[in-house]
């Protein structure tokens, strides 16, 4: 059985379909990503990275039939991607950015809100887990967290009404405990962006995301193709800002009186100058996929 639907598959395959290469899968997961463009696409080679065993075991079996053209590394994207660039030439990079479905339907990985654990840890045998961040931060620790990556407008008081209900078991329990004072929605569960913030903070997620686009700025790998998907608007910005600057033609500060760059900085161009989103066809096969957006970048032949 196939645990995970890899979300805007098609449009993935589409992105990398004229790409000759290696491809750089940062976000392996359960390999529908890379299964699908290895399926799709003869010219092409992967690189898979994950930091969850358990998705690396399963890919691993996904993949046997491509032996010889997919290399699979545990560990950090956002640490792995630079050593990559560093060694050798790339024609693509997909990272697909957020937790898998599996991750989040099995209650005792402590991501969802009906879990009996409170772990939310991507690579289980990573020291942090969302225990120590909800039992032992401070007050203040803890609302800056749910500020920045929950955007939680009353944060400082959620932050305030957990730790006076310590020590806290379970995500469920987390859950109730802070949706006593969260505002409430009709659209989600009043905690959903509160474990979301957490999830962050624990796998230091917004964190890889920058240092991966920080590898490609660095390196610049000629003709690659970049696309990235994110699930929420705090990842999102972020990509969509840094392809911006890339696409930036001038890069001289705002005061100087005329160009002295030379105007032809630009590290490549923007495919998506909107974000892809899933189709109808596919939100009812997947409504996970209803937040999925997709940013492609092309970086120059001759940078």
């Amino acid at each position: 059985m196939i645990p995970h639907i890899p979300v805007l598959r098609d449009e993935v395959v589409r992105a990398f379909g004229n790409v000759k290469g290696t491809v750089i899968d940062a976000t392996l997961g359960y390999g529908g990503h890379s299964e699908a463009l290895l399926a799709s696409n003869p010219n092409i080679d992967i690189i898979g990275i994950d930091r969850d065993q358990e998705a690396i075991d399963f890919s691993t079996k996904r993949l046997a039939s491509y032996s010889g053209k997919v290399q699979i590394i545990k560990g950090r994207f956002g640490e792995v991607v630079p050593q990559i660039l560093a060694e050798r030439p790339v024609a693509g990079i997909l990272a697909d950015i957020g937790v898998s479905s599996l991750q989040l339907d099995k209650k005792e990985r402590g991501f969802s809100l009906q879990s009996d654990t409170l772990d939310m840890r991507m690579d289980k045998d990573a020291p942090l887990s969302a225990y120590e961040v909800v039992n032992e931060y401070g007050p203040e620790e803890l609302a800056r967290v749910l500020r920045e990556y929950g955007e939680i407008r009353n944060a400082k008081r959620v932050a305030e009404h957990i730790v006076r209900h310590r020590p806290i078991a379970s995500a469920k329990e987390l859950a109730e405990i802070a949706a006593q004072v969260l505002p409430k929605t009709k659209k989600i569960h009043p905690a959903t962006t509160l474990l979301q913030a957490i999830r962050i903070e624990v796998n230091q997620e917004l964190r890889e995301l920058e240092s991966l686009l920080d590898a490609v700025e660095t390196y610049t790998p000629k003709g690659a193709t970049i696309a990235i998907i994110t699930f929420h608007s705090l990842e999102d910005r972020i990509v969509k800002n840094r392809f911006k600057k890339w696409s930036k033609k001038c890069i001289c500060p705002p005061e100087a009186m005329r160009c002295e760059c030379g105007g032809d900085r630009a590290l490549g161009v923007i495919v998506t100058k909107k974000p892809i989103t899933a189709s109808i066809e596919e939100l009812e096969r997947n409504p996970r996929a209803r937040s999925a957006k997709l940013r492609i970048f092309r970086i120059r032949e001759d940078i």
